[in-house]
Formats: C-alpha cells, sequence, structure tokens
C-alpha cells in the first residue's frame, strides 16, 4: 500500500504545500486571464495543471494515518461517507441537467450508469460500517455549512464551472482512496471494495470529464474574468472541513 499520507509516505505540509499552491495559483491565474482559444491552444490543459497542482497540496498536507487517534480516523471517513454517499450522484446528475455539448451526455451518463448500476452508495456505507465509522448527526453537522455551499453552486447550473469542479473531485478521490484505505485498516478494517474500485474506476472517469470540459469550453468559451475556479474552491474547503473540521 502506498505511504500513510497517499503520497510518499511522509507527512510534509510545510514547503512542499506552499510550492503546489503556488503553482495552482500562478496556473488558475493565468486560466481566468488568458482569452480562452486565443491566448494559449488548449485551455484545459491549463485548468487540468491547476486542478492537479491543488489535489497535489491536499495530498501533501493530510496528516499522518500513524499519528491520529482511532476517533480521529473514524472521524475523518465518517464526514467522508455523509458527504459522499447522498451527495456524489446527484452533484454528477446536475453537472449532466448543465452540459450543452453533444458529446457531453454519453460521457457523462456512462459515469452515473456506473455509480448506480454498481451501487456505489452501498460500497461507501459498507466501507464506514466495516471501520466503524457510520456517520451520525455530528459529522455531518460538521461538514453542513460547506456541503450547503457545494449544493448551492451546483444549483446554478453552469456547464464549465461544474464539469470543472467534478473534474477536479473525480481525480483527488482517485488519489485519496490510498489514504482513506490506510484510515479504515488503521480501524481493524478488512472491507476494501469501495477504495479498491474507486481508485481504478476514477482514473477512466477523470479523463473522461476533461473531455466534457474541452467540449464545453469549446460550445461556449467562458468570459476571461469568469471565476471558473469557483466550483473548485468550494469543494477544496469541504474536503479540508472532512479531514481537519474546524
Amino acid at each position: 500500500m502506498p505511504g500513510q499520507n497517499g503520497s510518499n509516505g511522509s507527512h510534509s505540509p510545510g514547503r512542499t504545500a506552499d510550492m503546489s499552491y503556488a503553482v495552482a495559483e500562478q496556473t488558475r491565474a493565468e486560466v481566468l486571464s488568458s482569452p480562452v482559444g486565443s491566448a494559449f491552444t488548449h485551455p484545459t490543459v491549463e485548468m487540468e495543471t491547476a486542478a492537479t497542482a491543488i489535489i497535489n497540496e491536499i495530498m501533501d498536507a493530510l496528516p499522518d494515518t500513524k499519528l491520529l487517534t482511532s476517533e480521529e480516523r473514524r472521524g475523518i471517513i465518517a464526514r467522508y461517507a455523509s458527504v459522499l454517499e447522498g451527495n456524489f450522484i446527484y452533484w454528477m446528475t446536475a453537472t449532466a441537467i448543465a452540459t450543452k455539448a453533444e458529446e457531453s451526455a454519453p460521457i457523462l451518463l456512462d459515469n452515473l450508469n456506473d455509480e448506480v448500476r454498481d451501487c456505489h452508495p452501498l460500497m461507501m456505507r459498507k466501507f464506514a460500517r466495516a471501520a466503524n465509522a457510520f456517520p451520525s448527526d455530528k459529522d455531518a453537522l460538521a461538514v453542513d455549512s460547506e456541503l450547503t455551499n457545494v449544493r448551492l453552486f451546483l444549483g446554478k447550473l453552469s456547464p464549465v464551472k461544474s464539469v470543472l469542479m467534478m473534474a477536479f473531485f473525480e481525480g483527488f478521490i482517485q488519489r485519496f482512496m490510498a489514504y482513506l484505505a490506510c484510515l479504515a485498516a488503521d480501524q481493524g478494517s478488512t472491507e476494501f471494495e469501495y477504495t479498491d474500485v474507486h481508485g481504478v474506476c476514477d482514473i477512466e472517469h477523470t479523463e473522461g470529464l476533461y473531455k466534457v470540459l474541452a467540449a464545453e469550453v469549446a460550445l461556449a468559451p467562458p468570459d476571461t474574468d469568469e471565476d471558473l475556479f469557483e466550483g473548485v474552491t468550494l469543494l477544496r474547503a469541504l474536503i479540508e472541513q472532512i479531514v481537519r473540521p474546524a
């Protein structure tokens, strides 16, 4: 299994996180300040680069599982489960509703088909229960404000912003699975279907979402002063609340 923080096996949120944040912010600024389709050839490449840098920062800042108490490990799993089980399919559906490009629907529906056909919410529930981390009302309330912000954002039905947020999320989930599995193992669990499946299928899902992003940008190039990372920023805040509740 990969290292305890899901990356290189050591917890190093300091200089590494600062550097990755700077890269993300610089790339993000370039995306937002450059006219789509003219200042650079492939706008979605810059978006993906920025999103990946933000994921790297989040991963680098994760606490070492071996330094967490059992209750802290339980809390991370429970808050994650409280968000994912009842919201992921809803969020992907909202994104599918928002998109307009002809190429988008088949890719997003294929993603949703996997989620529904294989009952991914049940995988999530079984994973949490096996780790003695079934969410309580306290766990749900700990992320309520940040979760509400993401829901309201998706209600705006912005094609490019919604797809970018979900591409970022799929990319994060795929990277986060090894860490989540470590948390569960340290809790004494042997139930890893959820993390095993999503550590693999979300690679393809992420690639598909960036194809959707390219189609949506080509169909309706966003304004140069638009904050395309609005949803990513809100989702990042939710992820950070899952890991380290204020």
